[in-house]
Parts: C-alpha cells; sequence; structure tokens
C-alpha cells in the first residue's frame, strides 16, 4: 500500500476567450496542478492567473507541457526527434518557471500531456531530455511506473512518481487509452478503482485483464465532464481507505 498518496489534476486549459475545464473546485480537492503552458492549452495569462490561484491553495505547481496542437488540444501525435522535444520541453518549462518565480513560489514538477505523454512513455530516446531537465532543475517527473518515463527518471537521477489514472481505462498492456473527446466517468467506478489499487495493488484493464499498478499520485482530468464529482469520490475513497499518511496540502504546495 503506498503509504503517502497525492492527487493531481492538469489545470490553466483555458485560452483567450476560450473558458475551460473546473479550476476553482478542484483546487480544493487536489496536491498538485499540472499547469499548461501556452501549447496544447492555456494562454499567457492564463497561466499567470493559475499559478497565482494554485499557489494560494497551497498546491504543488507543476509543468505539463504539451505538443504545438491547440486545435487537437495536443492529442494528435507528431513526429519529433529528440532535439525538438527537448526544446519544446525547456520552451515550455521556462515560460511557466518564470510566472512562478514571478509569484514566489518554485515548480514542482513537470508531466508531460496527452499524446506527448504516451509518446514519451514509449520511447526512452524521446522521454530522456525531459527527463534530463527535470533533474538539472531538481524537480519531479511524473508518469506511468514500468515505462520509458520511469526508466529515463532513474537514469537521469531525477525523483519519480508514478500516477494512477482513474478516468482513463488502461489496455491489457498497462498502457493508458488516450481519447480524443473525454465522456463521463461514473464516481463509483473511480473510487473502487482506487480501492483496488490500494488495498490489493491491482486494477482491471478494459479487457478484465488483473494488473498490477505502482502508485503515489492519483490524476483526475479536468477535461472529464464531471471532473469535480469524480475528484471528491476520489478523495473520499482515499479517506475510507485510513490513508492517514496522506501529505497535508501546505507540505507539498507553495506559499
Amino acid at each position: 500500500m503506498p503509504s503517502a498518496i497525492t492527487v493531481n489534476s492538469d489545470l490553466g486549459e483555458s485560452f483567450g476567450l476560450h473558458s475551460f475545464g473546473h479550476d476553482d473546485e478542484l483546487l480544493t480537492l487536489i496536491d498538485a496542478a499540472n499547469i499548461a503552458c501556452g501549447f496544447h492549452a492555456g494562454d499567457p495569462h492564463v497561466m499567470s492567473t493559475t499559478v497565482v490561484n494554485a499557489a494560494r491553495a497551497g498546491v504543488a505547481l507543476g509543468a505539463h507541457p504539451g505538443l504545438p496542437d491547440l486545435t487537437g488540444f495536443g492529442r494528435r501525435q507528431m513526429t519529433l526527434s529528440a532535439d525538438e522535444v527537448r526544446d519544446l520541453v525547456i520552451y515550455q518549462v521556462g515560460a511557466l518557471s518564470a510566472f512562478i518565480a514571478d509569484s514566489g513560489g518554485r515548480l514542482n514538477h513537470i508531466k508531460p500531456h496527452g499524446a506527448f505523454f504516451g509518446m514519451l512513455s514509449r520511447d526512452e530516446d524521446l522521454m530522456r531530455p525531459l527527463a534530463e531537465h527535470a533533474a538539472r532543475l531538481g524537480v519531479q517527473v511524473f508518469g506511468l511506473a514500468d515505462t520509458a518515463h520511469q526508466r529515463a527518471a532513474d537514469e537521469a537521477g531525477a525523483q519519480f512518481v508514478p500516477e494512477l489514472y482513474v478516468d482513463l481505462n488502461y489496455d491489457h498492456d498497462g498502457n493508458l487509452v488516450i481519447v480524443r473527446r473525454p465522456e463521463t466517468t461514473d464516481p463509483g467506478a473511480a473510487a473502487a478503482r482506487v480501492k483496488s489499487a490500494v488495498t490489493t495493488g491491482t486494477i482491471s484493464a478494459d479487457d478484465g485483464t488483473t494488473l498490477p499498478v505502482q502508485f503515489s499520485s492519483i490524476c483526475v482530468h479536468s477535461d472529464t465532464p464531471n471532473c469535480v464529482e469524480v475528484a471528491k469520490a476520489v478523495v473520499s475513497a482515499l479517506q475510507e481507505c485510513q490513508q492517514a499518511s496522506r501529505p497535508e496540502r501546505q507540505t507539498i504546495g507553495h506559499p
């Protein structure tokens, strides 16, 4: 059983006149925010506002770099070289880090978004630039256990935080099934997955296969239509599992 489980969510995904997500409600429930950096979503004002609001809520501040694809919300794959990945990561993390520094906070972690997340989970050569940049900055890497995410982070010397997902399916190989248009998630099913993962260390894949899982943080996507209800169910499930060691939110956040 993981000794200290946090809850994280992707925030700051509005841009321009387009309002997106339920950031204010989620900030009362989560421990860590993965903040969009302007490529798949977000813009300078949204980034700045999200940093300030998350810091005020005592939530850890993370960079959520994605592919340069606003139209596809970063969920369409691109062919990239390792050098291109490096530049995309440095550019986006650098932009968010400037807003965080301006607010008096500090960057806590990096977590890739969408198709970028999937691409890097399967290819250590592509994941390595992100992991190395995280190690240079002294920040954590959030991702999937036993994938290129973890192997590259371990190799680079970056602290790795494995995640459990409650609003996406897993295939029989343990890969996330990424969808272009998120669907409503049954809060009861999300809670059941959390309880199974915490108490047995396993969950069910989309074909019924039993999968072992390693995790110390649970992700609730803010674009899931009923994400607030799902997040509440996750927090309640953790409490029911008597996760007394779940850290106080201010201990991993920033003033």
